[in-house]
């Protein structure tokens, strides 16, 4: 029998975005790629979580106490400048002080998301301007300019965040499921216009996952180590071959709808 090598992302240079709660997709994202061999450089905005976010966990200056607590486990892990995506240049930003700080990247994980409940009726431009700068713009903005520093030679990879919109309704949730769907579109364009600096595009829908935000029945629910099964698979050579999927990781669960 063939010994297949373990999935390991050793020396790999890769970005996450979302990394501000400790029970959060994007801490366990951040300690599971370090502990594969990855550098990893961490963005988070704090100030979402405790306002308008999943609150529970979250706390000030989240990214850089998770990135000190990983740091002193022995994992190569450090924060970014904090900032919010809904501001003009941010997200640019965050990709060129990951890039200068590691000496390059050649994998960008997008989690981050902004998302509110608000039931049609309720719809203000206000409201719907937020998801749509920092889940779709924003994301644009980090994909242009994680291209544009790219080594031809690596084996790139870029992943993105969809969520269950594309497979049943989330009818109370609109302008965030239409954020959402714009970047199923993102990957598959992205895929196709970036095969040439072989940078592979995906991105994934984790499903229902267990952060800590939910108080009921959460047994039927993945986990954030769940999600990051497949991130680590789709950021490693196993993966060389696949690019401009939508991949949901969920359990099943959307069948049972």
């Amino acid at each position: 029998m063939i010994q297949l090598p373990s999935l390991r992302l050793d020396g790999k240079k890769i970005l996450i975005t979302g990394v501000s709660r400790s029970l959060g997709i994007g801490a366990t994202l951040a300690r599971r790629f370090a502990e594969a061999g990855a550098i990893v450089a961490v963005h988070g905005f704090s100030d979402y979580d405790l306002t308008v976010g999943e609150k529970n966990s979250a706390a000030p200056n989240a990214t850089e106490k998770l990135a000190k607590e990983y740091r002193e486990l022995g994992l190569n892990v450090i924060a970014l400048s904090s900032s919010n995506f809904a501001q003009t240049g941010t997200a640019t930003k965050a990709v060129e002080e990951a890039a200068l700080k590691l000496g390059g990247l050649d994998g960008l994980v997008l989690n981050h998301c902004y998302g509110t409940r608000v039931e049609i009726g309720q719809w203000t431009e206000e409201d719907i301007d937020p998801h749509l700068t920092v889940n779709i713009r924003a994301a644009m903005m980090m994909v242009q300019a994680f291209a544009m520093q790219a080594d031809i030679t690596n084996d790139n990879a870029i992943t993105l965040f969809t969520s269950g919109q594309h497979l049943s309704p989330m009818t109370d949730e609109i302008a965030y499921c239409v954020a959402k769907e714009a970047l199923n579109c993102l990957c598959r364009q992205a895929a196709w216009l970036l095969k040439g600096k072989n940078i592979r595009v995906n991105c994934i829908n984790p499903g229902a996952n267990d952060t800590g935000y939910y108080s009921g029945d959460t047994s039927h629910w993945g986990t954030p180590d769940d999600a990051a099964d497949l991130l680590l698979f789709l950021h490693s050579s196993y993966a060389k071959w696949i690019t401009g999927q939508v991949i949901s990781s969920d359990g099943g669960m959307d069948f049972q709808r």
